[in-house]
């Protein structure tokens, strides 16, 4: 399928034209029906409620939709502030190549988080009130805040790359807007990262031991961070696949080595916090928590640190494996919190939840969503195989309209 965009004066002169193509291939289609009935879904819970399309309760007012969509989600797209770190304030150039990428994944998957949050409030047209209504002593209003606000800055910083083909007058202003828009990038997703942690943080006997900590705010904020390598290398290797485009192996090497650092000291953390609570006869219980909490850490974070600084990290097959296991680790973990952590308490009162197929069909939807994205706008913009600044191509005058026809 191809679209071409013509750029035309008002005198009706044609000055250029923008061919916009997405192929569509099987994959796609599933991912286009995942996404219809997703749609639909989300359309009947606004018009009829949580009730009529989830299996939430009093006992279980967050579900499948917080875990996966809201706290996966912004722990998945962490990627982008600490690639941005990276590349543009420790100066490593090295990793230029997949910093576009990488922030577009970001960007797409804080957008899967903010429509996750619209679905799950109980009364989603209320959705503006945090704007006006100043509820700062909230965790949930600074998370709320930081949230919006890095979602729009990532937007823009799309736009540097978006004026590149379209608009082209704007870049040059996007351009010298970027240092502050990548400054206050890297700093509001600190500041959210953390708050989702102290969320649970503040649920003292509730939270099993295991999970509940003085220090979550920074266990989730360095998960984020460690995970973002993780997430471009599984998302490197399926661009790769579609795309027939391969990100040099030294690029995704060193990535895992820093990840590697950060998932040692999250480690050394996560000993000492255990030995300052007292929790080790809890860690080897073997029960199904302690079962839980040991895959997490053996198999998220000890195992990618072995392969991250071992000869394994010199190849493809071991760079991929050291990256799904740290995303699943960090997915078990996020789950564990929500679901493992709080389920003793919660259920001790009557309570009881298992997500509904509709609640799957949105998670799914969402993600699908998020992919068709990406795919249009990688065969569409330069995107994976951005080396280095490009000079501006052309201006588009201020007396100039844009009009679109379809083939």
């Amino acid at each position: 399928m191809e679209i071409v965009s013509t750029l035309v004066n008002r005198a009706g002169e044609k000055l250029s034209s923008v061919r916009w193509r997405f192929r569509i291939t099987p994959m796609r289609l599933v991912f286009m029906a995942i996404a219809a009935a997703a749609i639909a879904v989300i359309l009947v819970r606004f018009i009829l409620g949580l009730g009529a399309t989830t299996n939430l309760n009093d006992q279980w007012p967050w579900g499948l939709w917080i875990a996966f969509d809201v706290l996966l989600g912004v722990a998945l797209a962490g990627g982008g502030y600490g690639t941005c770190l990276i590349v543009y304030v420790l100066r490593r150039d090295k990793f230029y190549p997949i910093a576009r990428s990488t922030m577009l994944t970001s960007l797409l998957g804080y957008i899967v988080v903010v429509l996750g949050l619209l679905i799950e409030v109980g009364q989603w047209f209320n959705f503006w009130r945090p704007y006006v209504s100043w509820g700062h002593a909230s965790v949930l209003f600074e998370v709320f805040w930081c949230v919006s606000c890095y979602t729009l800055i990532q937007v823009l910083e799309f736009c540097e790359v978006a004026t590149e083909k379209v608009f082209k007058g704007f870049h040059k202003y996007l351009k010298k807007a970027m240092p502050v828009l990548l400054v206050v990038g890297i700093t509001l997703p600190t500041l959210h990262q953390s708050s989702l942690g102290e969320l649970f943080y503040i649920m003292v006997g509730k939270e099993n031991p295991l999970w509940w900590s003085v220090f979550l705010p920074p266990f989730f904020l360095l998960s984020s961070f460690f995970v973002g390598a993780g997430m471009i290398i599984v998302e490197s290797t399926l661009a790769g696949k579609a795309f027939n485009h391969q990100v040099d192996i030294s690029v995704l090497r060193g990535l895992a080595r820093i990840s590697g650092g950060a998932m040692i000291l999250y480690l050394v953390l996560k000993v000492v916090d255990i030995a300052v609570k007292g929790t080790l006869a809890n860690v080897f219980a073997f029960d199904l928590p302690s079962i839980l909490f040991l895959c997490e850490l053996v198999f998220g974070v000890i195992i990618p640190i072995i392969i991250a600084f071992s000869s394994l990290s010199s190849t493809r097959k071991g760079l991929i494996w050291f990256g799904i296991l740290n995303v699943a680790g960090v997915v078990l973990n996020r789950f564990d919190v929500v679901f493992t952590g709080l389920g003793k308490h919660l259920n001790q009162h009557g309570g009881y939840y298992f997500p509904a197929w509709t609640e799957f069909i949105v998670s799914l939807g969402l993600v699908s969503i998020a992919c068709l994205a990406y795919l249009f706008i990688v065969e569409n913009f330069n995107i994976i195989e951005h080396q280095g600044t490009e000079h501006d191509k052309g201006i588009i005058n201020d007396d100039e309209d844009f009009a679109v026809t379809a083939k």
